[in-house]
């Protein structure tokens, strides 16, 4: 199965997150298969001080996989490697339909620009030939790309599917 990928992507405080969430149930109740993957620019944590887990990777190993009857998740410490790159993490992922992207603004990857508020400007668009639409909470008359509304989240879910071929027309009855 090739996987397709598809990114949101824009300046902190746009809505991506937002989007992300409002977006995966209209994509999942079609019957298709969506994951994510999420950038964090900032050192974050999934595991807590005192948690086994946390212990045995703060003694040294590599990778730590935590596993229940609901769900399991596998941290890896990159110790003195570089943070991997969006390919690298692709490849990690069980395969489904459809992979969405928040963040990796800078990669190759078609993507929608996220642009939110009266004083905020599209700038991806600019300089990124992979941004294949504006989603926003205002139009954009000047784009000369497709602008889909913040406001219409099953429009924005029908693009993303159509542009990745996982559907070929709109349909409105999902």
């Amino acid at each position: 199965m090739s996987m397709k990928v598809f990114g949101l992507a824009g300046y902190s405080g746009s809505g991506k997150t937002t989007l992300m969430v409002q977006l995966l149930p209209l994509i999942a109740d079609r019957g298709l298969t969506v994951s994510t993957i999420k950038h964090a620019h900032h050192d974050f944590d999934v595991d807590q001080p005192g948690k086994d887990s946390f212990e045995h990777r703060n003694a040294g190993a590599t990778e730590v996989m935590v596993s229940s009857a609901k769900r399991w998740a596998l941290m890896h410490e990159h110790r003195v490697q570089p943070e991997a790159d969006l390919d690298d993490l692709l490849r990690r992922m069980s395969p489904v339909d459809l992979v969405l992207v928040e963040g990796f603004k800078r990669d190759r990857h078609d993507k929608l620009e996220i642009v939110r508020g009266d004083d905020a400007t599209p700038n991806l668009i600019k300089t990124d030939p992979h941004v294949v639409a504006l989603a926003s909470d205002r139009p954009w008359p000047e784009a000369n790309c497709p602008v889909l509304s913040l406001d219409d989240p099953r429009a924005i879910a029908d693009f993303v599917l159509r542009h990745c071929g996982l559907i070929d027309s709109v349909d409105r009855t999902a």
